[in-house]
């Protein structure tokens, strides 16, 4: 399960004839793995469970800022050392597309992403493509504001390991019969990228931005 913590800094400036609202967010990226989920001890030993987890979390916990005005924005990692070991294969695939800095306009309704595929730069533009959320009833406090709970289903580029989980049970039996048990195991049968998610946001009516995180607006 991945998840999303954040800290927001903001700066507000007012004049008479319009309100200019900027700021920053600090959003960490957290991943939980259910490691029995994994198969258990049947299928992995504690050492490769131990492993998996490592990489995953070195892979997958990142802290990003956004930074923001009412239309547009600039969504980029923060950058850090990468200290902690991975087998050669996950990390191929990990850094064989990087998503870099992203411009957002929600004016112009458009999105354009530094990305970097194999050791060469790209630009990509495309439309922002906003989600169906669902405001719920349910609500909390977060600093000095009320922040409400909004819902929606994403459907997930099968290409973006971010989304990575591991295998449900029976096609983690199925991969494991076919393969032969005198070769060591790869971490990478062992996960799955899912069709869809579920997306939950908070939001609070006392900051009128629509930005939000990466691709997410509305």
């Amino acid at each position: 399960m991945k998840l999303f913590n954040f800290l927001i800094i903001f700066t507000l400036a007012f004049s008479a004839q319009t309100q200019n609202i900027s700021g920053q967010a600090y959003y960490e990226s957290k991943t939980t793995v259910d490691m029995d989920a994994l198969g258990g001890g049947r299928d992995m030993s504690e050492e490769m469970k131990k492993t998996v987890a490592q990489m995953m979390k070195s892979a997958l916990e990142k802290t990003y800022i956004l930074t923001f005005n009412k239309d547009e924005s600039i969504y980029k990692e923060q950058e850090k050392l990468d200290a902690a070991p991975m087998n050669p294969g996950f990390k191929m695939m990990m850094n064989s597309y990087t998503p870099g800095a992203q411009y957002k306009n929600l004016k112009t309704g458009r999105i354009v992403e530094e990305n970097e595929f194999f050791g060469k730069q790209f630009l990509v533009t495309d439309s922002i493509h906003t989600l169906d959320w669902q405001i719920t009833k349910e609500s909390k406090t977060i600093g000095q504001y009320i922040a409400f709970k909004a819902t929606a289903i994403k459907k997930v580029d099968p290409n973006d390991y971010s989304m990575a989980r591991p295998k449900k049970k029976d096609e983690k039996e199925n991969a494991e019969a076919k393969k032969d048990t005198t070769q060591p195991q790869d971490p990478m049968d062992m996960i799955e990228i899912p069709k869809e998610i579920e997306v939950t946001a908070w939001f609070t009516p006392q900051i009128p931005v629509s930005n939000g995180p990466g691709e997410y607006a509305g």
